[in-house]
C-alpha cells in the first residue's frame, strides 16, 4: 500500500483528527417471537480501538450489528454513544452523528460506476441544498470540486484507480468489497462497523484488506467493529475480542485469552486454536 507523503489531504487531514468513539451497550436484549437472538449483552468500545465479534453462525452477531446500525430495536438494554442513548434512532441519524457500516451482502448500486456509488456516501457532507444544486452556483460548483477531491484521495488510498469508471456490477467480488468500504469510509465514521468484510475473498484480496484496515486503525485511529469469521485474521488484527454463543456474551479479552478460553475452545475455536 502506498504511504501517504508530505502534507496530508482532505480526507488524511480529516481522518487524523481525534474523532471520539465510545460505545457502551449494556444489557441488550432482542428477541424475534420466543426465538432469543440476543440476551442480556454488554459490549463497550473505546476510541481507537479495533474490537472483533465472532462467534458461530446463529450467535447473534449480526443481530447485534443491526441494533447498533438503527435497522433493529432492540425490545431492552440501552446503547449510548458518545454519552447520547442511541438505542432507538433510525439508521440515517446514526449516519449524521458518525456511525458508518459496510454489509455482509454487498448493498452497492450495481449499474453506476464506483466513483458514483462513493459519491453518494458524501450527501451528509455538502453544504448546498436544492435551490443552489438546480442552478449550479459558483458555490455549488466549488463545493462539487471539493467532495470529488474527498473521494479520489480515498479511491488512492484503496488502489483501486484502474476501477474508478468501471460499473460496480462488473467487478470481481473482492473489488466490490473494498468498493463497499470506500463508500462507508467516504462518510468520515468515528464508529466504523465491518460484517464480514473478507467474506468470497481469496488470499490476496485478503491480505490488501488486512492492510486497509490496520492503516486505519494504526495510522488514521479509526474506531472500528469487526465481524468476522476468519480467525487467523481475527486473531492478528483484533485489539480485543467479543464472543458470542446463542445470542450471550461467552467471553471477552486480547486474542491471547480468547485464543485459550476453554469455553469459547469448546463452542467455537476447536481443539486445534489452543494449539
Amino acid at each position: 500500500m502506498k504511504a501517504y507523503r508530505g502534507k496530508p489531504g482532505i480526507f488524511e487531514s480529516r481522518s487524523l483528527e481525534k474523532k471520539d468513539a465510545e460505545l457502551q451497550v449494556r444489557n441488550l436484549s432482542l428477541s424475534f417471537g420466543g426465538v432469543k437472538a440476543l440476551n442480556d449483552v454488554d459490549v463497550f468500545v473505546h476510541t481507537g480501538e479495533l474490537v472483533a465479534v465472532i462467534g458461530p453462525n446463529g450467535a447473534g452477531k449480526t443481530s447485534l450489528l443491526n441494533c447498533l446500525t438503527g435497522f433493529y430495536r432492540p425490545q431492552s438494554g440501552r446503547i449510548v454513544f458518545n454519552g447520547k442513548d442511541i438505542t432507538h434512532l433510525p439508521p440515517h441519524h446514526l449516519v449524521r452523528i458518525g456511525i458508518g457500516r459496510t454489509f455482509q451482502n454487498i448493498e452497492l448500486f450495481p449499474g453506476m460506476t464506483v466513483l458514483s456509488n462513493m459519491l453518494l456516501a458524501r450527501h451528509n457532507h455538502c453544504k448546498y441544498g436544492i435551490a443552489g444544486a438546480s442552478f449550479f452556483s459558483p458555490s455549488v460548483r466549488k463545493e462539487e470540486v471539493h467532495q470529488r477531491r474527498v473521494i479520489e484521495e480515498l479511491i488512492d488510498f484503496l488502489e483501486i484507480q484502474a476501477i474508478r469508471k468501471k460499473k460496480v456490477g462488473s467487478l470481481p467480488y473482492g473489488l466490490m468489497k473494498r468498493v463497499e468500504l470506500g463508500r462507508a469510509l467516504a462518510l468520515e465514521p468515528a464508529l466504523l462497523i465491518l460484517d464480514e468484510p473478507f467474506a468470497g475473498m481469496n488470499l490476496e484480496e485478503k491480505e490488501d484488506m488486512v492492510r486497509f484496515l490496520t492503516e486505519m486503525n494504526r495510522a488514521w485511529g479509526q474506531t472500528m467493529i469487526l465481524v468476522e469469521h476468519d480467525m487467523s485474521i481475527v486473531m492478528s488484527i483484533s485489539q480485543r475480542i467479543v464472543v458470542l454463543n446463542f445470542g450471550e456474551k461467552l467471553a471477552e479479552g486480547d486474542p491471547d485469552a480468547i485464543r485459550k478460553h476453554p469455553e469459547v475452545i469448546k463452542a467455537y475455536l476447536g481443539e486445534s486454536a489452543s494449539a
